[in-house]
C-alpha cells in the first residue's frame, strides 16, 4: 500500500513537472513571439519617422532652393533696373550737354529749311524759353522769309532741353527733346546692357 502511495505521488511529480515545463516552454514562445512583433513595430515606426524627416527634408531643400532662385532673380531685375536708371542718367546729361542753344538753333535752322514748301500750315516749335529767344534773335527773321510761312515760338516749362516741332500748325509733331532723345538712345542701348549683365552672372 505505501509503495503505492509513494508510486502515485511520483507520477503527480512527474506530470507537474511535466505541465510546468511545457507551460514554461509556451510562455517563452510567447514572450519570443511578443518580443518580435515589439522590435518589428519599432522598426516600422522608427523607418516611418525616418522617410517622414527625410520628405520633410527633401520639401525644406526645396523651399529653399526655389527661395534662392527667386531671390537671384529679383536681384538681376533690380541690379538691371538700376543700371537702366543709371544709363538713362547718363543718356539725359550728355544728351542735355549736347544739346546748347545755338546746336539747337542750328538744328532747326536745318529742319526749317529742308521742310517741304508745299505744306500747309504755321511751323510750331516748343522748347525752353532761353534757347527760344537766342534762336529768335539770331534766326527766325531769316527763315520766315526763306519759307514764306509764319513760324509760332512757344516755350515750355515742362521741356528741359532740345525742342518740339509741328509743320502743319501742330496737327503732328517731332519730338526733339532731351527726355525723348534720352530714351530713345536708351531703348538701343537695354539688349547690350543686358547681355552685359547676363555674361557676368555666367561667370
Amino acid at each position: 500500500m505505501a509503495e503505492e502511495i509513494r508510486d502515485l505521488i511520483d507520477k503527480i511529480n512527474q506530470e507537474g513537472i511535466q505541465a510546468a515545463e511545457e507551460k514554461a516552454g509556451q510562455i517563452e514562445t510567447a514572450a519570443h513571439r511578443r518580443a518580435e512583433e515589439i522590435v518589428s513595430t519599432a522598426q516600422r515606426e522608427a523607418d516611418r519617422i525616418l522617410a517622414a524627416a527625410q520628405e520633410r527634408i527633401r520639401r525644406e531643400e526645396e523651399s529653399q532652393r526655389a527661395l534662392l532662385t527667386q531671390a537671384g532673380r529679383d536681384l538681376l531685375l533690380l541690379l538691371r533696373n538700376e543700371v537702366n536708371t543709371m544709363l538713362r542718367g547718363i543718356i539725359m546729361s550728355d544728351t542735355q550737354k549736347a544739346l546748347t542753344p545755338e546746336v539747337i538753333s542750328r538744328l532747326l535752322s536745318e529742319m526749317i529749311l529742308r521742310s517741304e514748301k508745299g505744306e500747309a500750315g504755321k511751323i510750331e516749335i516748343l522748347g525752353r524759353k532761353e534757347d527760344l529767344e537766342l534762336f529768335e534773335s539770331h534766326y527766325l527773321h531769316k527763315l520766315s522769309d526763306a519759307v514764306k510761312k509764319g513760324i509760332v515760338l512757344t516755350p515750355s516749362e515742362e521741356i528741359s532741353g532740345g525742342f518740339i516741332i509741328s509743320y502743319d500748325s501742330g496737327k503732328s509733331w517731332y519730338d526733339f527733346s532731351d527726355k525723348s532723345l534720352a530714351d530713345f538712345i536708351g531703348e538701343h542701348l537695354k539688349p547690350r546692357v543686358k547681355a552685359i549683365l547676363d555674361d557676368s552672372l555666367k561667370k
